[in-house]
């Protein structure tokens, strides 16, 4: 097996995801983690071939289509695929978008749950190269459907500006979210430009300028293309600046602002930038805000009453490994530091395979309040080992 497909914890199978020849390629591809480049090198085949398929430019001749299914080793359904659903390609160059859509559609919901679980690694190389190919497809298509497709590249450019982000890499997570922004206006839609506001927001919270991630998260909030979802984001960040601040006033504002906007997204079928906002859990935001403002008895009590609530718990590993490790740094507060270190420890292996830079400052944190304690050796090396960890 491949390390990208074990590491990932993903194996092959001979059962393929729905959709046409070309999506259903880029499908495969993403889930073992591979780049245009990489899957061409395994499959002896060219890049342009690559992208001429999984944008249905192309049609598969039977000897790329066996190249591919070797390569995947998918035993031959790849190539009765090929044979049986042949697109026609058009003459004239004009591409039928519509397969295109939603192909790709049901792709990044895939990859968006790969990121989630497995981190930045896995998913970057296939969403950088899905956009370049829905990107050269857009000019070729006309109408409605030209505009689906450059709303769905921007959507593509928003989630890798996100995993830039993850990767801890800032100026690449703006550069992705700027052409998020340019990619939504030639579909249409300009809300992905308040919701950039938002990222920006996010950005300066983990550079340490509180007064900038509050300034950006109001511009995302009053922004004329803001929705409920847009605002609910900026209201959480903005009690989390406040937060961070010192203001509790202010953070209790935002904090009602936020359950307020995340209550009129119920039912809302507009495309959502960003988290799901059904993963952030009112209470745990709160939890995490008054963790911010060193009211750590509070804190832990609000942490504890959500994890006695299963379902009120993210169920994605990036989300449970982050406010794990926000519980334990409130339970050092309150000088529980065994508690606290039985949380980390059990956090420990899923925190080093998602690789992400926002847990990874979580760590951080954790480390700052645990290293002044009294602590058994035990719990020194569990401490030592997360700040190892927390430097990434």
């Amino acid at each position: 097996m491949d390390p990208a497909d074990s590491a990932a914890g993903r194996s092959t199978s001979t059962r393929l995801p729905p959709g046409d020849f070309g999506v259903v390629l880029a499908t495969l591809r993403a889930r073992r983690g591979w780049s245009v480049r990489e899957f061409a090198r395994r499959a002896n085949v060219s890049e342009g071939q690559i992208c001429n398929l999984e944008s249905g430019v192309r049609n598969p001749t039977p000897a790329v289509a066996a190249a591919c299914d070797a390569a995947f080793g998918t035993g031959g359904e790849l190539v009765e695929l090929a044979g049986a659903g042949r697109r026609g390609a058009r003459a004239d160059g004009v591409v039928e978008a519509g397969p295109v859509v939603a192909g790709y559609e049901r792709v990044l919901w895939e990859l968006k749950d790969i990121g989630r679980s497995t981190g930045p690694r896995f998913v970057t190389g296939s969403m950088k190269s899905i956009t370049r190919i829905l990107t050269d497809t857009g000019p070729h298509a006309v109408g409605e459907q030209r505009a689906e497709i450059w709303l769905l590249a921007s959507r593509f450019a928003e989630y890798t500006g996100w995993m830039a982000q993850e990767a801890g890499n800032f100026a690449e997570a703006l550069r992705w979210t700027n052409l998020a922004v340019r990619w939504g206006a030639h579909g249409g839609d300009e809300t992905v430009a308040a919701y950039a506001l938002v990222r920006k927001a996010f950005i300066a919270q983990h550079r340490g300028d509180t007064d900038a991630a509050i300034g950006f998260s109001n511009q995302a909030a009053g922004h004329p293309a803001a929705n409920p979802v847009i605002r609910a984001h900026a209201a959480r960040r903005a009690a989390q600046g406040h937060a961070r601040r010192g203001d509790a006033g202010a953070c209790r504002e935002a904090l009602e602002r936020f359950r307020s906007h995340a209550a009129e997204t119920i039912g809302d079928r507009t495309p959502h930038w960003g988290p799901r906002i059904e993963n952030g859990n009112p209470r745990l935001i709160e939890a995490s805000c008054m963790l911010s403002l060193r009211r750590f008895e509070l804190a832990v009590d609000l942490f504890a009453a959500e994890r006695r609530c299963r379902l009120a718990v993210p169920a994605d590993s990036n989300s449970q490994a982050r406010f794990a490790v926000r519980q334990a740094t409130a339970l050092v507060g309150v000088g529980r530091l065994d508690d606290a270190c039985q949380i980390v420890e059990a956090a420990l292996p899923v925190i080093k395979r998602i690789d992400s830079a926002t847990v990874r400052a979580e760590l951080g944190h954790f480390v700052e309040q645990a290293r002044p304690r009294r602590a058994s050796p035990g719990q020194l090396a569990l401490i030592d080992a997360s700040a190892a960890l927390a430097i990434g």
